[in-house]
C-alpha cells in the first residue's frame, strides 16, 4: 500500500464497515510506519481489472505481530483473497520475527473466523465493546508462528564436534 492508494482504500473501509471505519489520518499513520529500515508495518492491496479490491496490514513489535486489518471487496467473497492476504501478513510476520500474530475480529463475523481457524488462529478471550460505535465484541485470536524447517533442524540439531550446541537467535 502506498499513499496513493489510500483513497479508494477509505472507499472500501466505508463500504464493508460504516460503523467503525479507519480515517485517512489511521492509514497515513500506518504507512508512515512501513517503509526503511526500521519499518514496523506490513501494508498490502490487491487490486483486480485496476480497481482495489483488497487490503490488509500487520504491525510488529517485540516478537508480537498484530493483524491491523484485512478486508476484500463483496464481490471477492469466496475467492481466496482473503487468505492471499492473510498470508502474505504472515510471510512478514516471520521476517519481522515475531514469535505471535494476535488480532481482534468482530464476534458476528463468523466468515472471518473461519479464515483465520484455518490458518491456525485460535480463540483466546473478547474485547468487550471494542468497535465502536456499535459497542460489538471482538473475539481476540493468537496463532503461534512456527519456526521454518531450517530453524527446527538447527535447534534440534545434535552437538557440534566441539562440544557445544547450536543456538537458535528468536524475539
Amino acid at each position: 500500500m502506498r499513499w496513493w492508494d489510500i483513497a479508494p482504500v477509505l472507499v472500501l473501509e466505508h463500504e464493508l464497515f460504516p460503523e467503525d471505519a479507519w480515517s485517512e489520518g489511521m492509514f497515513w499513520s500506518e504507512l508512515a510506519h512501513a517503509r526503511g529500515p526500521a519499518a514496523t508495518r506490513r501494508y498490502v492491496v490487491a487490486e483486480a481489472e485496476g480497481e482495489l479490491v483488497g487490503y490488509a496490514g500487520l504491525a510488529a513489535a517485540g516478537g508480537l505481530g498484530d493483524v491491523q486489518t484485512i478486508a476484500v471487496a463483496r464481490g471477492q467473497w469466496g475467492t481466496g483473497l482473503g487468505a492471499r492476504l492473510l498470508t502474505d501478513l504472515l510471510q512478514h510476520a516471520t521476517a519481522f520475527e515475531c514469535d505471535e500474530v494476535l488480532l481482534e475480529v468482530r464476534v458476528d463475523n463468523t466468515r472471518a473466523q473461519k479464515l483465520y481457524e484455518r490458518f491456525g488462529f485460535e480463540p483466546i478471550g473478547f474485547r468487550r465493546g471494542y468497535y465502536q460505535p456499535g459497542n460489538v465484541d471482538a473475539l481476540v485470536m493468537r496463532l503461534t508462528v512456527q519456526a521454518t524447517e531450517t530453524e527446527t533442524e538447527t535447534e534440534t540439531a545434535p552437538e557440534t564436534e566441539t562440544g557445544t550446541e547450536t543456538d537458535s537467535d528468536g524475539c
